[in-house]
């Protein structure tokens, strides 16, 4: 047996975590696929998500643990972990009941890359909420 076969066919989650100890996180919509958003999770916010079964990452701007939903109360209630093969990504598949995005979209994923072109943006989504009356700081 190889030394990465454990990591990468074992049944032992063994979450790697990069050299600042983070480790991605992409939450997506358990019941449409849509990815939601991409966040960082260190050891403390990947424990308090399996502990409370709601989404916790870590703000790497705040250099603080923050549950989504805290401020916005558009919580990700976590139904699924999926780790990759080399355990250094997890996916969580969530619930949730309103838009995710602090910009008041769905997801944070609301524009494409317009084709034939290298900079220009296409919107791809509408708004779901009005961020201005969610977050009043």
């Amino acid at each position: 047996m190889s030394a990465r076969q454990p990591i990468e066919e074992g049944l032992e989650f063994s979450p790697k975590f990069d050299e600042g100890g983070l480790i991605t996180a992409i939450a997506q919509d358990a019941k449409t696929g849509q990815v939601l958003m991409v966040g960082c999770m260190n050891r403390a916010a990947l424990d308090l998500t399996i502990q409370t079964g709601f989404a916790t990452y870590f703000s790497r701007l705040r250099q603080k643990l923050w549950k989504k939903g805290e401020e916005s109360g558009h919580f990700q209630k976590v139904q699924q972990i999926l780790v990759d093969c080399d355990q250094d990504c997890v996916v969580l598949k969530v619930t949730v009941d309103a838009g995710q995005c602090h910009v008041g979209y769905q997801s944070c994923f609301y524009r494409e890359l317009k084709k034939g072109t290298d900079k220009q943006l296409d919107f791809i989504a509408q708004k779901v909420y009005d961020p201005k009356k969610t977050y009043k700081t």
